[in-house]
């Protein structure tokens, strides 16, 4: 059997309507992007296929959500020219430096750094005015104890947390609310959220770079960002500890999702890593397509595995940056596959179910 790259797999809705009748790149109305932080290096080139031979074919709008990592991709997507800004995107991550023992505020004022090199002088506005992407973001406002950056109580705070979202995953709102910044020209279909405490802020040019930078900060690693332009008082962090991997309805009902993830698995939340059991709920991605590298393909990468944060202990940084230069370099073929699957039409045949 011939060894494959990518997989692709669907959820029962967009599995039936392409198996039955083909795909239609204009059906995609919402692209989703996880939390992941370094791993996003893997899609890079596959993020590259997709702006240039999807999204041109693509009907307004398009709406794109993500946590952490991901929204950072999609202030990409939504440039006036997206493959120059994940260009930007990608060189400025892999060369990231820091000192022999960086703190949370060198690595936050990193964090600031890389995202202005990515938006430069006008990529808000051309975000703000993109004629087919309307731009989602999804982070969390800390509540209570969890909104401290007195490193022991926020690591008890954390610790607890997770400890009651083994037992329930609604137990998370006690110490986090969702915040989603949302693009007010369309309404998107995870608009009406339910399960967890939610609040909904208007994307501006005053507040998208901070939620950007917000929805990326891990606790612990990076500082919350306080008092968000349009939001509600309070410290923002990041989105992946409750939406790691964005367990939220995706798309319309006659639309498609498109799905370029790190991996075959979609983890409801930051805390549900090893919580194998724990699934997103079938409605939410009924209509979704994940595309994620092969078992087979991560194998063949430096140390046989994606880019994780844990690089940064485990290199030197001059050994990081060729590992990370050798697997985005290594996942061109993941970027040609995909390619080819399309314009041969083999999307159908290659389909799996989620699960």
């Amino acid at each position: 059997m011939k060894s494959h790259s990518l997989t692709f797999r669907a959820g029962a809705g967009a599995l039936r309507s392409i198996r039955e009748n083909g795909f239609d790149i204009s059906s995609v109305g919402t692209i989703a992007g996880a939390s992941g932080g370094a791993k996003w290096l893997v899609l890079s080139q596959l993020d590259r296929a997709i702006l240039g031979n999807l999204v041109p074919r693509m009907k307004n709008p398009v709406h794109l959500i993500g946590s952490s990592i991901g929204s950072w991709r999609f202030a990409c997507y939504a440039q006036k020219d997206p493959v120059a800004a994940i260009e930007r995107l990608e060189y400025a991550y892999l060369e990231q430096t820091y000192s022999e023992k960086p703190d949370i505020h060198e690595i936050t004022a990193k964090s600031r750094e890389i995202l202005e090199h990515v938006l430069g002088k006008t990529g808000v506005d051309e975000i703000l005015s993109n004629p087919l992407f309307r731009m989602h973001v999804m982070a969390v406002r800390s509540k209570h104890v969890t909104a401290t950056e007195n490193r022991g109580l926020l690591a008890a705070s954390l610790i607890t947390a997770a400890a009651l979202n083994a037992v329930s995953r609604k137990s998370l709102g006690l110490f986090f609310e969702r915040a989603l910044f949302f693009d007010k020209r369309d309404v998107p279909p995870f608009f009406d959220l339910l399960g967890f405490p939610i609040q909904r802020i208007e994307m501006s040019a005053a507040n998208l770079a901070d939620a950007v930078i917000a929805t990326g900060s891990i606790p612990l690693v990076l500082t919350g960002v306080r008092d968000i332009a349009g939001a509600a008082p309070g410290v923002y962090r990041d989105g992946g500890v409750i939406d790691y991997h964005l367990d939220l309805p995706h798309s319309d009902r006659e639309r498609m999702t498109l799905f370029p993830h790190f991996y075959e698995r979609i983890v409801p939340g930051w805390f549900d890593k090893k919580l194998k059991w724990r699934r997103p709920h079938p409605g939410n991605v009924d209509r979704t397509i994940l595309i994620s590298p092969s078992a087979e393909f991560v194998a063949k990468l430096p140390n046989a595995k994606i880019p994780d944060r844990s690089d940064f202990a485990k290199y030197t940084p001059k050994e990081r940056v060729i590992a990370w230069r050798s697997c985005v370099a290594a996942c061109e073929q993941l970027a040609d596959e995909f390619n080819e699957v399309l314009e041969s039409d083999q999307l159908a045949a290659r389909l799996k179910p989620l699960w």
